[in-house]
């Protein structure tokens, strides 16, 4: 069985080399047709774009993202083709939980926020959102939560947020059809029903958030400030919005150790279900170094602003900051 994978993903070659005679690692980017027509399965991040151009006339079986987002395969293309594809929801969730938390902590210390005082309209509220509303629960904020298909069992629609809330954190999926599409959820009409100056938090895709609209709104005063972790057009990103923005960074708000490994299991116990190979152990995350101090603050473990000063300072080194992340553990509460 032949394997190509994203070199990016941490973790995971010594599993898969007890799995596999042959696997290729490479570039997501740069993963071509040629790569793949010999392979049985592909295992992918978000830059790979896995839909006909790329697997038309292949013999892969079998795709895997270790993302929870897919909009990156095509999978109207891979239904048609007979090709299984799994992404790995919940993956992340605690650590894109744990970037927003020190977010609002961040903003708290730095712009006067007062997190008890404050409102948060979540946006989104499946693994990740409801992750979010239970740190904004435990840091004494009031919580409202529109999620549209849940709507009728107790969120509030979206209106609600833009009359009431002081934050606003999107976590929802990027589609572009039916009748809860996320494209440019949060556009110029948006920006402009706002009733309060709220502060924008978006860790979803960059294209929930029409940017140049955004920018507009900050210029404005419409919006206080941003947080953004995902932008359209990355790793091309607006250069006046990432300047003006509290916290900027370059699509990193998942990327702990811990979320890696468990994208890492999902992947492979996929793998190993779909071929019927035997599930290895578990692959763990590595400790932090020797030294850490835990004071008991979020902060210790993760500071966001530290991520976003590396991009301000140089946004070419958007893709170079994503595929050599640091090590980053989540604290457990």
């Amino acid at each position: 069985m032949k394997i190509v994978v994203d070199d990016k993903i941490p973790y995971i070659r010594e599993t898969l080399a007890a799995l596999s005679d042959t696997v290729v690692y490479k570039s997501g980017s740069a993963i071509s047709a040629p790569d793949v027509r010999d392979a049985d399965a592909l295992i992918v991040r978000t830059r790979t774009r896995c839909d006909e151009q790329l697997l038309g006339g292949s013999r892969v079986q079998f795709v895997a993202t270790a993302t929870i987002g897919f909009d990156h395969l095509d999978t109207a293309y891979l239904q048609r083709a007979g090709i299984h594809w799994t992404n790995c929801p919940g993956c992340n969730s605690g650590s894109v939980a744990q970037y927003v938390e020190c977010a609002l902590l961040q903003l708290q210390r730095h712009a006067g926020l007062s997190l008890q005082a404050s409102t948060i309209g979540i946006v989104g509220c499946g693994h990740v959102g409801s992750k979010v509303k239970a740190v904004a629960q435990r840091l004494g904020m009031r919580v409202l939560v529109c999620d549209p298909p849940l709507s009728p069992v107790g969120g509030v629609p979206l209106r609600v947020i833009e009359s009431e809330a002081d934050i606003i954190t999107f976590h929802v999926p990027l589609t572009t059809v039916g009748p809860y599409a996320t494209w440019h959820m949060a556009d110029e009409h948006f920006f402009q029903r706002l009733s309060r100056v709220p502060y924008i938090i978006n860790t979803s895709r960059g294209e929930v958030v029409d940017n140049a609209a955004l920018l507009s709104a900050l210029r404005d005063g419409r919006v206080r400030d941003a947080v953004l972790d995902v932008w359209e057009g990355e790793p091309s990103v607006n250069l006046d919005l990432l300047q003006r923005v509290f916290i900027g960074t370059p699509h990193i708000a998942g990327y702990s150790a811990d979320g890696k490994v468990n994208a890492d299991n999902m992947v492979v116990s996929a793998l190993c279900r779909h071929f019927h190979l035997p599930q290895p152990r578990p692959i763990v995350a590595p400790s932090l170094p020797p030294g850490f101090q835990d004071t008991g603050s979020p902060l210790d473990f993760y500071d966001p602003l530290a991520d976003s000063e590396k991009l301000k300072k140089d946004p070419s080194a958007f893709e170079f900051l994503r595929n050599h992340y640091p090590l980053r553990r989540e604290q457990k509460v």
